[in-house]
């Protein structure tokens, strides 16, 4: 397995693994599938946030398959320049457990520590999803909060835990 940072040339690799992962588990994601696929040219749209500064998405590969992608994006804005947010994290079912996504955030770490001014990375997690948040607590992500009611998914809800790392 090999853990990279995507390009742009890997803009439709990584369009249909996120309609997967919009699919697979809706409530572990911001956007709807529904609102995914009514984008226009959604290809070139992921093109330019692969190449967009501060925004770096890394993908595991097997062979040349996309199997999982993680992204970091380091906050712009001046007061909050400390901080960067990891999002978007998922790995295809039937590779899960084999350490693709320990590998995609550790990249994701590792690149934050890249950057002097990043002192903690943020990222938000479903409640329910054991064993995501026992990944993030094992690569050093603490809980600080939980938001009630976070999505609502055909009228039912959905709790988020925030986490974060000191880096």
């Amino acid at each position: 397995m090999e853990i990279r940072l995507l390009t742009p040339a890997d803009a439709e690799d990584y369009w249909e693994l996120r309609l997967e992962a919009l699919k697979q588990n809706p409530e572990s994601f911001l956007t709807s599938y529904e609102e995914a696929v009514t984008r226009e040219n959604p290809v070139e749209q992921v093109a330019r946030n692969l190449s967009a500064a501060g925004n770096y998405t890394f993908g595991a590969f097997e062979g040349h398959r996309l199997i999982g992608m993680a992204t970091l994006l380091h906050e712009s804005s001046t007061k909050i320049k400390h901080k960067a947010n990891i999002f978007a994290v998922y790995v295809t079912p039937e590779k899960q457990g084999l350490g693709a996504g320990k590998g995609l955030v550790t990249a994701a770490i590792e690149k934050a520590k890249t950057f002097e001014d990043i002192e903690k990375i943020n990222l938000t997690v479903n409640a329910s999803n054991e064993k995501a948040k026992k990944l993030y607590t094992k690569l050093g992500f603490k809980t600080f909060g939980l938001e009630e009611k976070a999505l609502k998914i055909n009228n039912t809800y959905f709790d988020e835990e925030y986490m974060v790392l000191h880096v």
